[in-house]
């Protein structure tokens, strides 16, 4: 069963793989990741050239990051490999704890695992220093902590799936995934120490937590076999194998829930008739009609709300409990707002893979491409721009910096247009299919994660260049001290906005009127 889905697997991805942007995403992706493990490999082993940092200490604070990262990546990028959907075979006669075993395995080819066990790799080297008995014990512990952050990554995203298959369970899910999402805070404190380690000492109080968290035990085990402290060995390997069973354990009775329990799927309120508030704000004719259907499929559609909601939630709180935590944080905590913008603009720029197949309504319809496209911005601002003006009106008065109010009202418009335009712009360019809503809103596709993840970072980079004429403005204001050109910055920041959400939607109606086959064969899955 395991080689059966591992080939299957296999031939998905090499199915999925076709066209020349998806192969330069992928190599593009796979360089990105390689670099982030090769630095991994280098901090594992920085202490044998001379830093004063204890190397197994600081080894499990890296596989503590890189655990983080396994839990948080499908959450913030709504981007869990589902290539096998576990669905797919639930007419087999396979019991769900081999099929959890067969999926797990299946779950280890990829770019992400293979990156991940690459980094991890690190403690063999590290290991190779003190000894043939600390390399052995480290391979097994390599090996133990690439199949604990495959099994914990599915536990964590299955268990908040299942929890979003009722509908009162589906919001709770959501703001449940945000903060989850805010576990990002513990691994700010370990980064800044850890950083400050590297050239002043790592704090002994720091390498006995790590030591103690799960992703510790492999290092620790390996520190104690150059001891000859075989017991804390078994203990530590034997920990980290019997707490990756129990996981399984729990992976299976997730998964079994899934295949026989029903989803509610896009069922949600009654859709009422007439004038409602809603129609009242929005314009009349064809590109009112396409935004009040997208404010609906935002609330309704569990996968979407998976996508936007933990974004607004995320970008909101996480400023504040970043003052709490840090106050050098000061500067980054009136700037809610404006990351409330940025994390819903990454999240939600695959618009026509949450359709699928639906895009051809719009392809048969003479002139449709542009009403639908502008709809679809307008959608997206109805949800964004409240939350974000709202903390941007708030968050500087709260945090007692009432000074960044002229840097945040100035960059806000231009990063809402920006990101209005973008979305689109992604969606037209760069689509990829999306499963259907079954059992889990956080699922991905086919997409490798590193992929995923370029395509998030160009969007980043893009939203920099729509702010760029107000920041230079403010820019220019705050190394002259003239108030009135940081002022001017709001002016500009709202022409910036409208210029590149007109200019970026005008570019996504004209791909999607021209190359619209080759979208609706881009999406399907």
């Amino acid at each position: 069963m395991v080689g059966v889905l591992i080939r299957l697997k296999l031939r998905l991805l090499s199915h999925g793989l076709h066209g020349t942007a998806r192969a330069l995403t992928l190599i593009l992706g796979v360089l990105g990741g390689l670099v982030a493990a090769g630095f991994s490999v280098f901090l594992m082993n920085i202490d044998t050239l001379g830093a004063p940092v204890p190397g197994y200490d600081l080894t499990a604070g890296i596989f503590a990051g890189w655990t983080l990262g396994w839990v948080l990546g499908p959450i913030f990028v709504a981007g869990s490999d589902e290539t096998l959907q576990p669905e797919h075979f639930r007419l087999l006669p396979v019991s769900p704890r081999k099929l959890a075993a067969g999926l797990l395995a299946a779950a280890a080819v990829g770019v992400p695992a293979v990156v991940s066990l690459l980094a991890f790799g690190g403690l063999v080297l590290r290991a190779s220093v003190d000894g043939l008995a600390p390399v052995l014990v480290a391979i097994v512990g390599v090996l133990a902590q690439l199949v604990f952050v495959l099994t914990l990554s599915r536990v964590v995203v299955g268990a908040l799936g299942d929890v979003l298959r009722s509908r009162r369970g589906q919001d709770l899910g959501v703001l449940l995934a945000a903060g989850v999402g805010l576990l990002v805070l513990p691994f700010q404190y370990v980064l800044n120490t850890v950083s400050a380690g590297l050239v002043l000492g790592f704090p002994p109080e720091l390498g006995e937590v790590l030591r103690w968290l799960p992703p510790g035990w492999a290092p620790a085990a390996v520190a104690a076999s150059v001891r000859g402290d075989w017991l804390t060995v078994a203990a530590g390997l034997g920990g980290l194998l019997a707490l990756t069973m129990v996981l399984a354990q729990v992976w299976a009775i997730l998964l079994r829930r899934r295949m026989t329990r029903p989803s509610v799927g896009l069922r949600g309120a009654d859709v009422r008739t007439g004038n409602g508030l809603l129609q009242r704000f929005l314009p009349a004719g064809p590109v009112g009609a396409v935004a009040a259907k997208e404010v609906r499929t935002w609330w309704r559609d569990p996968r979407r709300r998976a996508v936007l909601l933990p974004a607004l939630v995320i970008g909101l709180v996480l400023p504040l409990v970043l003052l709490s935590v840090n106050p050098a944080a000061a500067m980054i905590a009136p700037a809610g707002g404006l990351l409330v913008v940025g994390f819903a603009a990454l999240n939600a720029g695959n618009l026509y893979g949450f359709d699928g197949t639906a895009l051809w309504h719009i392809l048969v319809q003479p002139d449709a491409a542009r009403a639908d496209i502008r709809g679809r911005q307008l959608g997206w601002l109805v949800y964004v721009a409240p939350v974000a003006l709202l903390a941007v009106l708030v968050l500087p008065a709260v945090t007692g910096r009432p000074g960044a109010y002229p840097y945040v009202l100035a960059l806000l418009p231009a990063l809402l247009g920006g990101g209005a335009g973008l979305l689109v712009i992604l969606s037209v360019f760069a689509p990829f299919p999306v499963a259907a809503q079954r059992g889990n809103p956080f699922a991905g596709s086919g997409n490798p994660g590193c992929a995923k993840a370029l395509l998030q970072l160009v969007i980043g980079l893009l939203l920099l260049v729509a702010a760029a004429p107000p920041g230079l403005l403010l820019l220019g204001g705050a190394l002259s001290g003239n108030a009135v050109l940081t002022w001017l910055a709001l002016p500009a920041g709202i022409g910036s906005g409208v210029l590149f959400g007109w200019w970026w939607g005008a570019l996504a109606a004209r791909r999607l009127a021209e190359r619209g086959p080759e979208l609706l064969a881009a999406v399907r899955t």
